[in-house]
């Protein structure tokens, strides 16, 4: 007897019911309110998905007993398509709320019913169709010389219709290409065109932090990220290292920017220099997060740095401004090759030596010892031949 699914967490509960997840479908949303019968009948809006991350409301007119999880048949334009049910009850009218849709006024298709084999079966058919056809389509567009990238084609459920995903850096008129793809392919075809971040989020793929795409599981909107995040965050301004799939600026450097910004309004100017009695000490590095700030006897470089907390800081620049000089900084001396301040190596990442390993007794050693003399291995074709004998 199967059993269901269930995981307690500090931060809820998690049923099969509440979240589902597979290969096919992107952007899953935990349905915490899944458990709660008053709250489906709340709404007759039911959100569905289909390839990737393309996603609509539609209107359960027909009083369907949908659950999260489930194949239906929507309204096409024209037929039908086949999707499937993602989002049921009261957090479908946050999520429209959420994608800024009036819910008054909101024309929703319909759902006909619950998907049967032959729908499934049909659409399955038509899929199997879109890695053919956008080959093709791509090959037709590079004939017609237009600038424009096919990115990826979905059929509709019935197949009588496509979605040609393009991605172009201009206006681009397909006019005569939209009459060539619909004596070539013989549907109904619908050009739509997505930016470089929305083709990642479709193809989808892992990230260097080891985790699947943001845009091809959770992300729906994308903002605009410049380079003034990552000077903010004081990151290294190499673009192999901060652009993403999509050759953008990764998404994820937005994502700590408040907490940056709030740490950086706690630093001193970076334009207001530090008056002692024996020199004058200029901002040459800060570390935000942890309040601390480095400085140089030097405009230009690094000469005699000191570290402080950026409370120190403050306060003899108060001093300075009282018309007082303190005796020194009394911060920490460090070197232009950086300062243990904070950091510790607890697991020995930065060794060189954990790349080193105890040889076993197969393991077959660089040189080769008799009694006290060493021979290196044999250069010579022929030595090498005497060494195999």
């Amino acid at each position: 007897m199967k059993k269901d699914f269930v995981l307690n967490s500090e931060s809820g509960r998690y049923t099969e019911k509440s979240y589902r997840r597979n290969s096919a479908h992107m952007l899953p949303v935990v349905d915490w309110l899944s458990d709660l019968p008053e709250t489906v009948s709340k709404t007759n809006f039911v959100e569905v998905q289909f390839k990737n991350t393309r996603k609509a409301f539609y209107r359960n007119v027909n009083d369907l007993k949908l659950e999260k999880g489930m194949k239906v048949a929507v309204e096409g334009n024209p037929g039908h398509d086949v999707g499937e049910v993602t989002l049921v009850g009261q957090l479908v009218l946050l999520q429209m709320k959420k994608s800024r849709i009036d819910i008054e006024h909101f024309e929703a298709r319909s759902i006909y019913r619950i998907a049967t084999e032959a729908d499934l079966q049909r659409a399955e058919e038509a899929h199997a169709l879109e890695h053919e056809t956008m080959i093709k389509a791509r090959k037709i567009a590079k004939d017609m010389q237009l600038e424009m990238k096919i990115g990826d084609v979905e059929y509709q459920g019935d197949g009588g219709k496509a979605i040609f995903y393009y991605i172009a850096d201009g206006r681009v008129d397909f006019r005569q290409l939209i009459k060539v793809y619909a004596e070539t392919f013989r549907i109904r075809i619908e050009m739509k065109q997505i930016g470089a971040r929305q083709e990642a989020g479709r193809i989808g793929g892992t990230g260097p932090c080891g985790r699947e795409l943001c845009c091809s599981t959770w992300m729906t909107r994308f903002s605009s990220v410049g380079t003034g995040a990552a000077r903010l965050q004081n990151l290294s301004p190499n673009p192999q290292k901060l652009a993403g799939q999509c050759a953008k600026l990764k998404c994820c450097l937005n994502y700590e920017i408040p907490t940056y910004e709030e740490a950086v309004a706690k630093l001193p100017d970076r334009r207001v220099p530090l008056e002692t009695l024996t020199s004058t000490y200029y901002v040459f590095a800060t570390d935000p997060l942890q309040g601390l700030v480095t400085y140089s006897t030097d405009q230009r470089q690094a000469v005699n740095l000191e570290i402080i907390t950026a409370e120190r800081a403050l306060e003899i620049i108060e001093m300075n401004r009282r018309g007082e000089k303190p005796d020194d900084l009394g911060g920490k001396h460090t070197t232009i090759e950086g300062s243990e301040i904070g950091y510790a190596n607890v697991v020995g990442q930065d060794d060189v030596s954990r790349f080193d390993r105890r040889r076993g007794r197969n393991d077959r050693p660089n040189n080769r010892q008799h009694g006290d003399r060493q021979h290196s291995r044999p250069n010579a074709p022929h030595d090498r031949d005497r060494q195999r004998r």
